[in-house]
């Protein structure tokens, strides 16, 4: 997680220092934003179309992705908000070879939607958590010793995490975020863990 997570920590906090004042108001409407960071599939049985993946393993690498929503303050200095996401992995695919099986997932892309509550501690910086639903397409191949297996399979489930968002101009704000996601059920134990660093603007 390391090397992914220092240089963005660093970055957020590089913003936070030239933050010009900004207002509440940032956090009220439609925004759209890009975020990247680090990402950990574990994978254990997996059951897909094809058959069951025994893996047993995880993987670290980079994604990234565009995000967009909308934020509304019911309460003063609370702040609702509802989210969707696409996201790309990059180089993490997981698998496992022996003897006389192998299988491998390779997750493509996966979209999420969910909400966050959260509240500002100042007028630009809002501390949230985060919950939703997770959709993940990936590849699948697999080979026993009933032959070869290969195509594309959907997983799904749910995540939870939470984060920091700091406005940093009146329609820009930065936000660093953990999340963690369940894509198992049915026999398949299949959880990412991710850490983001975002950049938001605020229509």
């Amino acid at each position: 997680m390391k090397p992914y997570f220092l240089p963005l920590s660093l970055g957020f906090a590089s913003l936070c220092a030239i933050a010009t004042p900004a207002s509440a108001q940032t956090f009220e409407g439609p925004y759209v934003g890009a975020q990247a960071g680090w990402s950990q599939n574990k994978l254990g049985t997996v059951e897909t179309d094809g058959g069951a993946a025994q893996i047993d393993d995880s993987r670290d690498a980079a994604t990234a992705g565009v995000f967009f929503g909308y934020n509304i303050q019911p309460a003063n200095r609370i702040v609702l908000s509802a989210e969707g996401a696409v996201n790309f992995g990059f180089d993490d695919g997981v698998s496992r070879s022996q003897k006389d099986a192998m299988g491998r997932i390779n997750p493509e892309y996966g979209f999420d939607l969910g909400v966050r509550a959260g509240y500002l501690v100042t007028d630009n910086t809002l501390v949230y958590a985060r919950g939703g639903y997770e959709n993940i397409r990936a590849s699948v191949r697999l080979r026993n010793i009933e032959g070869a297996y290969g195509d594309k399979d959907n997983f799904d489930g749910w995540s939870v995490g939470g984060g920091v968002e700091r406005a940093v101009t009146d329609r820009i704000s930065a936000r660093v975020e953990y999340r963690y996601s369940d894509l198992g059920g049915s026999g398949t134990k299949f959880e990412r863990h991710q850490a983001l660093f975002g950049i938001a603007y605020h229509f």
